[in-house]
């Protein structure tokens, strides 16, 4: 069976799909790939098809991101979901969907919650779609009544047909209800961590990874946060592996403590092999990782869905939330020297503290016990040959 998978930026979204697509490659089925820019490397070294869509334009890409960290955190929800994924990604996604339906006549697609378009086409086609979760189901339900106005330019049934879709999440019932009538739960395989390079000259304390995601260290919060957080672990003894994503300056992060490497970018499977605490934002891609392999957190959250994980994440005794400031009405405040005290002692307790660690091993059992992504594949593709 020929499968598009369908994926808007950034590695938190695009990386829920990448067992989906190895698994399907074992099977003898054949992925398809629309991606955008971004993605373009990535997509490259798994040696599918792809194309690449547009991007939105990039002066309303700019004012967006200029506003976003301005507004109280549920208007800046629903800005997300409406305007930038729902309004500008959809049109810029869409024609590059066109032609590879045209072009490679897929027999199901599958796409992550923010890829609206991949919905739209399949509605257009008559092709069946389901989704792979990039976050909590709630908050991906919320998103798409967000949306709702600017899909329902492309038909009545755009919305429906994806409340209907299969869902399918690695989130466990027990901290993920779900608003989605044909939710799936499967267990995502965790490849073999290889081991880090010695970046630290031979050090053995525990291992500290601190990362804000792709997208918030290019934001004005970004350098601010790392250099509060870097100063709150500076002198613990320990070893930090300190992630930035593309396009981010070291010389913005002013100089970095002794105990502490930096990277753009490094395979999270391969540090959470080792990590002994994970000091995150609250992005999916890290909560969800850090949970599966049993790494209790420090969660800062930011914007979108990381209030909602770092809440999951306390819920379920894995970890901390440490809230920043938050002005008024508007959006959050700078993470600066009055968080340092609050993030260092978080840390301390992370290592002290087993409870958490046990917590967060609880979750991963939970995780590993559900069925196994060959068998929800098996079934949602049995689904729509029968379908077609």
């Amino acid at each position: 069976m020929r499968v598009l998978l369908a994926s808007t930026a950034g590695a938190g979204h695009f990386g829920p799909l990448l067992p989906f697509i190895e698994t399907l490659a074992r099977r003898g089925d054949e992925p398809v790939l629309v991606i955008p820019p971004e993605l373009e490397d990535r997509a490259r070294s798994l040696g599918f098809p792809y194309r690449l869509s547009a991007e939105p334009p990039a002066q309303e890409v700019d004012a967006f991101w200029r506003r976003f960290p301005e507004l109280a955190p549920s208007k800046a929800a629903i800005l997300v979901a409406r305007e930038f994924f729902g309004r500008l990604g959809t049109a810029a996604m869409l024609p590059a969907l066109e032609e590879a339906l045209r072009a490679w006549r897929p027999e199901l697609i599958l796409h992550e919650p923010c890829a609206y378009a991949a919905a739209v086409v399949a509605v257009r086609s008559g092709i069946p779609h389901a989704q792979v979760a990039i976050s909590l189901a709630k908050i991906e339900g919320s998103a798409l009544a967000a949306a709702a106005p600017a899909l329902e330019t492309y038909g009545e049934a755009v919305v429906a047909a994806i409340r209907g879709a299969p869902y399918l999440t690695r989130l466990p019932s027990s901290l993920d209800h779900s608003p989605f009538s044909k939710t799936e739960r499967f267990r995502d395989p965790r490849p073999p961590a290889h081991p880090l390079p010695d970046w630290w000259n031979g050090a053995q304390g525990p291992l500290v990874y601190l990362t804000l995601g792709t997208v918030a260290g290019r934001l004005a919060v970004g350098p601010g946060a790392f250099r509060a957080i870097l100063r709150a672990i500076s002198e613990l003894p320990v070893r930090v592996l300190l992630t930035v994503g593309a396009g981010v300056e070291a010389s913005t992060l002013g100089e970095l403590p002794d105990n502490t490497h930096l990277e753009p970018w490094v395979a999270q499977d391969d540090v959470l092999g080792t990590a002994s605490v994970v000091v995150c934002h609250g992005g999916s891609g890290t909560v969800f990782g850090a949970l599966a392999a049993g790494v209790p957190l420090v969660v800062i959250p930011l914007f979108a869905d990381q209030q909602r994980n770092a809440e999951l994440v306390v819920t379920a005794g894995a970890g901390v939330a440490i809230q920043p400031v938050r002005r008024s009405n508007r959006g959050i405040g700078p993470i600066d020297a009055s968080m340092v005290a609050r993030i260092r002692a978080a840390v301390i307790s992370m290592l002290a503290e087993g409870n958490y660690r046990r917590q967060a091993q609880n979750v991963a059992r939970e995780m590993s016990a559900a069925p196994e992504i060959e068998a929800v594949i098996a079934g949602v593709t049995g689904e729509a040959r029968r379908r077609l």
